[in-house]
């Protein structure tokens, strides 16, 4: 009698295949029709009017630096004339050097309070919450009204608000924006209490993102309060520094308002900057070419100086 013992399965037979779920079939262009464009219908109107109040207008000033400008005349080409009318006039070289000269007393002023305030403010309780609301009023309110109110406090009268705060510790009266000696730094004061509750609310963003392990342990090392702040929050706050440090120099190569309101370049021209300059050229001078021409100069410097700072970072953090 014999028995039939069935065979062991070949080493590597082929097993029978499986069947897969059949794979979905691509979505055709006109499913998604009617959709791609719902975004954009609703951005539309916003770029629309930016298209027409900032791109237009910048391309036109750009033209306009290369012309004669004048209105119902028609413009005469000239070339590189009012480039050299510009970086040629004394005035405006001290009006590049009040610029810089505001620019870094207000970036300087603004990061340094408002990381003060940052460090002082920073928690979640209900109490902190009002004061960061209080203090970051200064951002919110007009910048023309925040000119007005500090015009009124710098009256150079002895009855004036700050004259009559350093009589009572036994200082003269000032005269502020009246006086070429102190109107800078008036301006200055003035950008650096609208900026800094500005710089405050970026820098509490900032610190939010430190690892708070980092404070715990530098509490067990014993390092002190201080310590923490220079080895723990400044290098966590290496990428806010960097950013605001643009924003705040593209602000104070960018000031106008508080200039034109408070002082409008004066005294003697002790506070002229770019922006009233250009301004006085293209406006009362009526030399819209050479106003032009200062403007895109401007434009020039701020992108400049944006790039450099970007790749100053890029190498750090390569």
């Amino acid at each position: 009698m014999t028995v039939d013992h069935a065979k062991p399965a070949a080493v590597g037979a082929e097993r029978p295949a499986v069947k897969r779920p059949p794979a979905p079939k691509a979505r055709r262009r006109s499913d998604r029709d009617g959709k791609w464009w719902t975004p954009w219908l609703f951005l539309a109107p916003a770029l629309i009017l930016f298209v027409y109040f900032k791109f237009i207008p910048m391309f036109t000033a750009v033209t306009m630096s290369f012309q004669d400008v004048q209105p119902y005349l028609g413009n005469q080409w000239v070339g590189g004339q009012n480039y050299s009318t510009v970086l040629g006039d004394e005035a405006f070289h001290s009006a590049i050097w009040h610029t810089v000269v505001i620019a870094v007393g207000q970036t300087a002023g603004s990061m340094i309070i408002g990381l003060a305030l940052a460090l002082l403010m920073e928690g979640q309780s209900k109490r902190l919450k009002f004061l960061r609301s209080a203090a970051f009023l200064p951002v919110v309110v007009p910048i023309a009204v925040v000119a007005e109110l500090w015009r009124i406090m710098y009256h150079p009268t002895e009855d004036g608000m700050l004259n009559s705060i350093l009589g009572l510790v036994g200082l003269g009266p000032s005269g502020f924006i009246n006086d070429p000696d102190s109107s800078m730094i008036s301006v200055i004061v003035t950008g650096i209490w609208r900026g800094a509750p500005y710089d405050m609310m970026i820098f509490l963003a900032g610190l939010a993102g430190i690892d708070r392990g980092l404070y715990e342990a530098a509490t067990v090392d014993g390092a002190s309060r201080w310590r923490k702040i220079l080895h723990v929050t400044l290098p966590g706050l290496r990428s806010v520094f960097s950013i605001l440090f643009v924003l705040a120099a593209i602000r104070g190569l960018r000031v106008f308002t508080e200039v034109f309101l408070l002082t409008n370049g004066g005294p003697n021209g002790s506070t002229e900057v770019a922006m009233t300059l250009i301004y006085k050229l293209g406006l009362e001078q009526n030399r819209l070419g050479v106003g032009a021409a200062g403007a895109v100069l401007l434009f020039l410097a701020t992108l400049v100086l944006t790039l450099f700072v970007q790749v100053l970072r890029r190498r750090r953090d390569a």
